[in-house]
């Protein structure tokens, strides 16, 4: 799963930045254009869809109850992964764009500024020039052989320092990714996606926290009831952000057009392709239900975070709520229409 999840943001990725590329967008919407097209909503919809459909009679995914047991593990699980990427590759996409978009406001500014010294300037370079070019004359004569020589010692010296700088710079850099890399992995989501695995894969703790007899069971149930009002709420906040894609944004209908084939044309029929890969390979169990929930991760609609991001950089809220709105129209179409082709294969 974490290989497929992974796929689902390179194949995503890879076609939005096409998209791109042939509709040339603003320079502040490339971001939120490749972000929408690779990050799916990996978390609370198959928290949703997966145990209505092990609900549904004539399910092909066996017994209800182990089904939507089973279902919830899987879909915690691509939740966790899906914010691991979401808050490393998106977030940098979006900031980015947000970057973009503050410096060509600034540069707009800083030319609409009336410049009151601009004869004196004028003046002040031409006497600059005029000086520089004397001293250009005047240098020949008057500088002898042995300076020369001696300045060709300083070359050395200068090289060197410049490699300094260039070390100094690149260190620097590399110190400044891995701060950024940093602060993006300790963000909520990620934090709470290593605690859980940690929590999973190490037998002593698991064995302290989940089951009927485990001494402090009275923390997994009140981490349940509060993860159970969650969903709901998810649900509303995106309501509420779904609201403001009502009003006209500078996104061009052609955009909203190419995302929506993008996440439900083109990556639904690659996830076929992936997972149908992997099972003659051998890499998968002959667990339907994991196959249903590889293959349904490449039919979602964007992730939700992606506002958030947009809120939290102030960049393209407008031209995101417009495409939330627009892509979880056509999923309530696509999901029904790829769930069904998805078990038709499966079954």
């Amino acid at each position: 799963m974490p290989v497929n999840v992974g796929l689902t943001f390179l194949f995503g990725g890879i076609l939005g930045w096409t998209a791109v590329k042939l509709l040339k967008p603003k320079s502040h919407l490339e971001g939120l254009i490749i972000a929408t097209c690779s990050s799916g909503n990996l978390g609370n919809l198959l928290l949703i869809i997966v145990p209505a459909i092990c609900s549904e009679d004539g399910s092909p995914f066996g017994d209800h109850k182990i089904c939507t047991s089973v279902g919830l593990s899987y879909s915690s699980f691509s939740m966790a992964l899906g914010g691991f990427f979401i808050w490393t590759y998106t977030y940098q996409l979006v900031r980015s764009s947000a970057l973009k978009y503050k410096a060509l406001q600034a540069a707009e500014e800083v030319s609409k500024v009336p410049n009151k010294d601009s004869d004196a300037n004028e003046k002040t370079h031409l006497l600059e020039g005029e000086v520089e070019e004397h001293i250009a004359i005047v240098a020949p004569s008057t500088i002898s052989t042995e300076e020369d020589t001696e300045n060709q010692d300083i070359v050395p010296q200068v090289s060197a320092s410049k490699l300094e700088k260039v070390n100094v710079s690149f260190w620097g850099n590399a110190m400044t990714i891995l701060q950024q890399l940093l602060e993006e992995l300790l963000a909520p989501p990620t934090l709470g996606a290593i605690l859980g695995f940690f929590c999973g894969a190490v037998p002593w703790v698991k064995n302290l926290l989940i089951g009927d007899n485990a001494p402090l069971r009275v923390i997994q149930d009140s981490i349940k009831l509060l993860g159970n009002g969650t969903i709901p709420c998810i649900t509303l906040i995106l309501g509420g952000n779904l609201t403001q894609g009502l009003k006209a944004g500078n996104l061009k209908p052609i955009v909203i057009v190419a995302v929506i084939c993008v996440r439900y044309v083109i990556l639904p029929v690659i996830g076929i392709g992936v997972v149908k890969a992997a099972d003659s390979l051998g890499f998968l169990p002959l667990d339907p239900l994991y196959r249903y929930v590889l293959m349904i991760q490449f039919a979602l609609p964007p992730a939700m975070n992606i506002g958030t991001m947009t809120q939290l950089f102030d960049v393209a809220q407008e031209e995101c709520s417009v495409l939330l709105l627009w892509t979880y129209l056509v999923a309530c179409l696509s999901l029904t229409v790829w769930s069904t082709i998805f078990m038709w294969i499966l079954s």
